[in-house]
C-alpha cells in the first residue's frame, strides 16, 4: 500500500477562525485532488498560535467549535480523506458548556480527525510547555489518552496513525503509548517558535523519538509571524531509524507531500528536500517574515524609519524593503550639528540603491529652540546626555508625526546590545511600533549586513548596504567625535557577556572565570539590571534567540538582587 500524506504548512492568523477554516478546506481539496489520504495541519491551526488570553473568552471557543463544524461540512464530499485539525476544545465537550466561563480546568489543546463530514477522533495534548515564550498551563489542562486512527489507501488497505501534539514528542511516553496502541506511523503537529538553531534541535530530538519507537515520524509545523514570535515551517519526515527523508521549505507556505509505501515490513518514504540554510540566512528570513506578517496581519499600509547613515538603521531598511517592497517603505534622515557628512552621503546612497522614498529634515532649529527654552532652568550646569537625548526625542517626535499623518508604522532600529545596556533613549530612538532587530546583537548586525550584501534572496537586484556603513566605527552622533565604545566595551566582549548573563544565566563570577575582564562584566551586568524600566516601555520586536527581551524575560524593575 501507499499512504499519501499532505502537510498543510500554512500561515494562519490568530482569531480568524473563518479565514483559517476556509484555508484548511482549500488545502483539503487540493490534497484530495493530488491523491492524499491524510491532510495534517499544525498545532492550533484553526484559531492560530498563540491566542493567549483569547482562550479565556467563551465566545472565542464557541467560534472555534463552529469553525470546526464548517471544516467538517465543507469536506464531507472528499471521500477517504482524513484531516487532522489543531484547535482548542472544552474538556469532555459536554452539552451546555457553550457560553459558560472558560478556565484552565476546562480546556484542552487538542486535535481532531475529520473524515467525510464527521469528527472521528479528538486527542488532547498531554505535555504542556511552560517555559520561554510558552504559557500553556495558564490556558489548558493536560490530556491523558492516546489517539491512533486508521487511514485507508486507495486500495482499501489500512495504516494506523498515531497522533501527538508538539511537546508530547519531546518525551518518550506519549510516543511509546501510541506504538503500544498499534501505531505504525507517528504524526506530530506543531507550533514551535523559531530561534537560531532551533530547527536542528527539533530534528535531533525527533530523530531520537523515531529511533526509540522504531516508527517513521511526520512533523507538521506552522509558518508565519505572530507578534514577537516567528514560526519557520521546515516540516519534515523521518524514517523509522531517524534518518531525515524529506524537509519542506523554510519560512514559506507550502503543501508538503509525502508518499509512504510498505516495503519489506517497513516503509519506503518519498518527499522533497529543502536546501540547507546558514545561520545568517535563517535569521534574515525570520526577520523579513516577522516584519511582513506584523504589518500585514495588523493592516499597516507601510513602514517608515529614521535612516542615520549607521549600520543598524541600514540593516532595518534592507529588511523592511525585502519584507514589504520599496513602495511601502519610507526613510527619513534627520541630521543635527553633529551628523558627519559621510552619514548624509551614505544614507542617500542606500536609499537610492533600494529605491525608497527618502526625505531629509534638519533638526537643528528644533534643537536650538529646546535649548533656548531650557537654558534658564539649566543655568550653571554643563551639557551632558540631556542634550544628547533631546536630539533623539526630536527625531522620535518627527517620525511619530509622519506615522500619525500617513498611517505607516515606525520601525525602531535599536539592537539587542543597546537594549540590554540601555544605550538608547526613551521616547527618542525607542519611539515606534515595532523593533525589528531588538533581539539581534550588534556583532550579528554586522554579520547580517555582510550576508545580505552577498545574497539577493528576494530579487531586489542590488547590494543594499554601502560598504562604508559596515566598516566605519559605530556612533550615535549626538556629540562631537562620539563613538559607541566611549561608553561601552568592545562589541565582541559586550555581546559575549550579554549572551552568557542574559541568555544563559551565567553568574558574573562564572563569566569572569571564562576570561572576561571583571570591570567589563560588572559594568554590563549593572547596565542590564538598571535599564529594565526602559525595556518595559520598548516596542515589541522579533524574537530570534532562545531568550529575548520579551515574553521569556520577566524580571522585576524594583529589585535589590545584584548577582
Amino acid at each position: 500500500m501507499t499512504l499519501k500524506i499532505c502537510v498543510a504548512q500554512l500561515n494562519f492568523v490568530v482569531g480568524d477562525m473563518t479565514g483559517n477554516a476556509r484555508r484548511i478546506v482549500e488545502a483539503a481539496r487540493s490534497a484530495h485532488a493530488g491523491g492524499a489520504q491524510l491532510l495534517v495541519t499544525p498545532e492550533l491551526a484553526l484559531c492560530g498560535y498563540a491566542a493567549e488570553d483569547l482562550f479565556l473568552r467563551p465566545a472565542f471557543i464557541d467560534a472555534c467549535d463552529d469553525a470546526l463544524k464548517v471544516i467538517a461540512s465543507g469536506t464531507a464530499d472528499l471521500k477517504g480523506l482524513h484531516i487532522v485539525v489543531g484547535h482548542p476544545a472544552r474538556k469532555g465537550d459536554e452539552a451546555g458548556m457553550r457560553n459558560r466561563s472558560v478556565s484552565v480546568a476546562s480546556l484542552y489543546n487538542a486535535a481532531s480527525v475529520v473524515c467525510e463530514g464527521r469528527i472521528t477522533h479528538t486527542y488532547a495534548k498531554r505535555e504542556l510547555p511552560n517555559y520561554q515564550v510558552f504559557d500553556e498551563r495558564r490556558y489548558f489542562v493536560p490530556g491523558s489518552d492516546t489517539c491512533v486512527f486508521d487511514v485507508l489507501d486507495s486500495t482499501g488497505q489500512s495504516a494506523k496513525v498515531g497522533l501527538l501534539i508538539c511537546e508530547d514528542a519531546w518525551f518518550d511516553e506519549p510516543a511509546t503509548d501510541a506504538r503500544a496502541a498499534g501505531a505504525e506511523v507517528l504524526v506530530v503537529i506543531n507550533a514551535s517558535p523559531f530561534h537560531a538553531g532551533k530547527g536542528g534541535e527539533r530534528e535531533a530530538t525527533m530523530r531520537d523519538r523515531a529511533r526509540v519507537v522504531g516508527l517513521p515520524l511526520v512533523y507538521a509545523h506552522l509558518v508565519g509571524g505572530q507578534d514577537e514570535i516567528v514560526f519557520e515551517g521546515r516540516s519534515f519526515v523521518l524514517g523509522s531509524d531517524g534518518t531525515l527523508v524529506g524537509r519542506a521549505v523554510s519560512f514559506e507556505e507550502t503543501l508538503f507531500d509525502i508518499a509512504m509505501t510498505r516495503a519489506g515490513g517497513g516503509w519506503q518514504i518519498e518527499a522533497g528536500m529543502d536546501r540547507p540554510h546558514s545561520l545568517e540566512a535563517d535569521l534574515w528570513h525570520a526577520l523579513v517574515l516577522g516584519v511582513r506578517d506584523y504589518l500585514g496581519k495588523n493592516g499597516f499600509p507601510g513602514a517608515l524609519l529614521g535612516l542615520s547613515g549607521g549600520i543598524d538603521s541600514a540593516l532595518v531598511l534592507a529588511i523592511a524593503v525585502d519584507a514589504l517592497g520599496k513602495d511601502r517603505v519610507r526613510a527619513v534622515m534627520m541630521p543635527s550639528h553633529y551628523t558627519a557628512d559621510i552619514s548624509w552621503i551614505d544614507a542617500r546612497d542606500m536609499a537610492a540603491r533600494l529605491g525608497v522614498r527618502y526625505d531629509e529634515i534638519a533638526i537643528a532649529p528644533e534643537f536650538e529652540s529646546f535649548r533656548a527654552s531650557l537654558n534658564p532652568l539649566f543655568e550653571g550646569r554643563p551639557e551632558d546626555t540631556t542634550e544628547e537625548n533631546l536630539q533623539a526625542r526630536i527625531r522620535g517626535t518627527l517620525l511619530m508625526a509622519l506615522s500619525n499623518k500617513f498611517g505607516s508604522i515606525v520601525l525602531t532600529t535599536g539592537n539587542k546590545s543597546e537594549m540590554a545596556t540601555g544605550y538608547c533613549t526613551l521616547y527618542g530612538d525607542m519611539a515606534g511600533g515595532f523593533a525589528v532587530i531588538k533581539d539581534v546583537a550588534k556583532t550579528m548586525v554586522f554579520r547580517l549586513a555582510r550576508w545580505r550584501n552577498a545574497h539577493d534572496p528576494y530579487g531586489t537586484g542590488t547590494n543594499p548596504i554601502p560598504e562604508r556603513i559596515i566598516t566605519r566605527p559605530p556612533s550615535a552622533e549626538l556629540r562631537p567625535d562620539q563613538k559607541d565604545q566611549d561608553s561601552l566595551p568592545e562589541y565582541e566582549v559586550l555581546d559575549a557577556i550579554i549572551e552568557r548573563y542574559m541568555e544563559n544565566d551565567r553568574s558574573p563570577d562564572q563569566i569572569v572565570a571564562e576570561g572576561y575582564p571583571q570591570a567589563d562584566v560588572d559594568k554590563v551586568v549593572r547596565l542590564i539590571r538598571i535599564n529594565e524600566y526602559k525595556r518595559r516601555q520598548a516596542p515589541i520586536g522579533i524574537r530570534v534567540t532562545h531568550r529575548s527581551f520579551g515574553k521569556d524575560w520577566r524580571y522585576p524593575i524594583t529589585s535589590r538582587y545584584r548577582a
